[in-house]
C-alpha cells in the first residue's frame, strides 16, 4: 500500500449510517446518538447494499464498526418501532426478511471486521458485534441481551454465534438472566478480544486495523473463510471454496512480492492480486 490517505466519505444511502475510507480501513458508524445508536428500519434497509459495496471495493482492506458518540456502540433495536414492525405475523415476517438480508450481507463480507465498542452493546447491538471477527471494548462498555425482559425471541443465528464464543453455560446466563455484563466480565468469558481505557480505544483499534490492512488481502480473506468454516463444522475438511482461496494465495503476485520483500528486508507492498 502507498502512504496514508486522508479520510474520505463513503456513500451509505442514509445519515443514520456513516462510513469513511482511509488508508485501506473503512469505518462504519451507527449514527443515532439520541437513541444510543438504536438500530432502525432505515439502517437495516441500507446495510446490505453498503456491506456489498465495501466487499466489492478493492481499496477496502478492513472494516471497523462503531457507534457515534461515547454512550453506545448500539443499544439494540429501536423499541419504538416494535409495535408497527414486530407485532403482527405479517410485520414480523417482513422484519425477519430484512434481518436475514442483513445477516447474509455480514456473512458475505470477506474483509476482516473489527468492532470498536464503547458504552452500551445490548440486544441487537451485541448481535452486530458478534458479526465482527475481532471485538475491542472500552473499559466503560456494557454487554447484554435483554430479550427475556422484553418477551421477544432472540434469533437462532445470534444464539449459535454466542454459543460458539462463550459456550453453553455462559450463553445460558447471558440469555436467561438478561442482565448487563461489564467489559471485564465480557473479556473473561471470551466475548471480546481486548479491553482498553476509553481514551485509548480508537488508537488501539485503528492501529490493529491498519496493521491488518498492510498484510496480503488474499491471505487474510482465505484465513477468514477457513476460520468460519472450521467454526461451523469442527473437524470437517475445508470446502472447495476455501481450498480455492488458499490456492489463489500461492498463485498470486502478492505471494511473489512477499518473498521478494523478505529477501530484500523491506515492507511488502501487497495489491490483492
Amino acid at each position: 500500500m502507498s502512504g496514508p490517505e486522508p479520510p474520505g466519505p463513503y456513500p451509505t444511502g442514509t445519515g443514520q449510517l456513516l462510513a469513511e475510507l482511509s488508508d485501506g480501513v473503512a469505518t462504519l458508524t451507527f449514527n443515532n446518538p439520541s437513541k444510543r445508536n438504536a438500530l432502525t428500519r432505515e439502517m437495516r434497509s441500507a446495510l446490505p447494499g453498503l456491506l456489498g459495496r465495501l466487499n466489492a471495493d478493492r481499496d477496502v482492506r478492513v472494516v471497523v464498526v462503531t457507534g457515534a458518540g461515547d454512550k453506545a456502540f448500539t443499544a439494540g433495536a429501536d423499541i419504538s418501532e416494535f409495535g408497527e414492525q414486530r407485532t403482527s405475523p405479517a410485520a414480523r415476517a417482513e422484519y425477519d426478511r430484512r434481518q436475514a438480508a442483513v445477516g447474509s450481507a455480514w456473512a458475505g463480507l470477506e474483509k476482516p471486521v473489527i468492532a470498536m465498542i464503547r458504552g452500551f452493546c445490548l440486544g441487537g447491538g451485541l448481535a452486530v458485534a458478534l458479526q465482527a471477527d475481532i471485538r475491542v471494548a472500552a473499559e466503560d462498555s456494557q454487554f447484554g441481551i435483554p430479550a427475556a425482559r422484553l418477551g421477544l425471541g432472540f434469533g437462532f443465528g445470534g444464539v449459535t454465534t454466542l454459543l460458539s464464543l462463550i459456550g453453553p453455560a455462559r450463553t445460558s446466563e447471558v440469555l436467561f438472566s438478561a442482565r448487563r455484563f461489564t467489559a471485564a466480565e465480557a473479556w473473561q468469558m471470551g466475548l471480546v478480544n481486548r479491553v482498553v481505557p476509553a481514551g485509548q480505544l480508537a488508537d488501539e483499534v485503528l492501529g490493529l486495523a491498519r496493521g491488518i490492512a498492510q498484510n496480503a488481502p488474499l491471505t487474510v480473506a482465505a484465513c477468514k473463510a477457513a476460520i468460519h468454516r472450521a467454526a461451523q463444522a469442527p473437524g470437517q475438511p475445508a470446502t472447495a471454496r476455501v481450498e480455492a482461496m488458499i490456492e489463489a494465495c500461492f498463485q498470486s503476485a502478492d505471494y511473489r512480492e512477499g518473498q521478494r520483500a523478505f529477501a530484500e528486508k523491506r515492507p511488502p507492498a501487497f495489491t490483492g492480486r
